[in-house]
């Protein structure tokens, strides 16, 4: 099991959007919804470009303006963070079954060390962050990094995940996806299975990701 952090496992999609939203008053601007969403998935320094170019202020150091999210959204994790409807029962379910699990997120390291204390580390056989891959989401290499940590193909492991770039990089490293949006809506994807929740998602929901679909009738498959 693969599963992402931000607005998958935990509602921290509107945290980012304090912080953002807070960046963005400080340089004297307003971030338009239409960039917030852009954002959504992707890594810090593709986030802080987008940030710089919706406020016309191409300029600004992408670090400087990371540093100072990473700060604030550190603050915000340790009072605010919170589970999505029926994540952490699925999580809790998939570990007593014994099946191995690994966080795959675009947030940097030392964010996820503090969302770990909420999302408990024993929970996971393998971390891959955001600053510790050469490629971020939508990229394939989280995905890929992640299922061989765990020593799985690719192939029989399931990425759960709610963002457009968050899908693209698991369809693209050969995942099955079960896609749960949050903050954007998701268009339906070939072989992507969309819920509107995890809560009701089980063990068996999870294995029949995995089962190929029974051959046409007629078929000499």
């Amino acid at each position: 099991m693969l599963f992402d952090m931000d607005g998958t496992l935990v509602d921290s999609e509107k945290l980012w959007d304090v912080a953002l939203y807070e960046l963005a008053a400080e340089y004297g601007g307003a971030l338009s919804d239409a960039a917030r969403r852009a954002m959504v998935g992707t890594s810090m320094a593709v986030s802080m470009l987008i940030l710089h170019e919706d406020l016309a202020q191409p300029w600004r150091d992408p670090a400087a303006s990371a540093a100072w999210i990473d700060a604030r959204i550190v603050e915000l994790f340790r009072t605010g963070l919170r589970w999505r409807p029926g994540a952490l029962a699925l999580l809790d379910a998939v570990r007593v079954a014994g099946v191995p699990t690994a966080l795959v997120t675009s947030s940097g390291r030392r964010l996820v060390e503090v969302a770990l204390d909420t999302l408990g580390r024993h929970n996971f056989d393998a971390v891959v962050c955001g600053d510790e891959v050469e490629s971020a989401k939508p990229h394939p290499e989280p995905y890929l990094t992640a299922a061989r940590l765990l020593g799985v193909p690719i192939g029989r492991c399931v990425a759960i995940e709610d963002s457009p770039a968050g899908v693209a990089s698991a369809v693209a490293a050969g995942a099955a996806v079960l896609a749960v949006p949050a903050e954007v809506p998701l268009d339906a994807v070939d072989g992507v299975h969309l819920r509107d929740s995890l809560t009701g998602v089980d063990l068996a929901v999870l294995a029949a990701l995995l089962t190929p679909p029974p051959p046409p009738p007629g078929s000499d498959r």
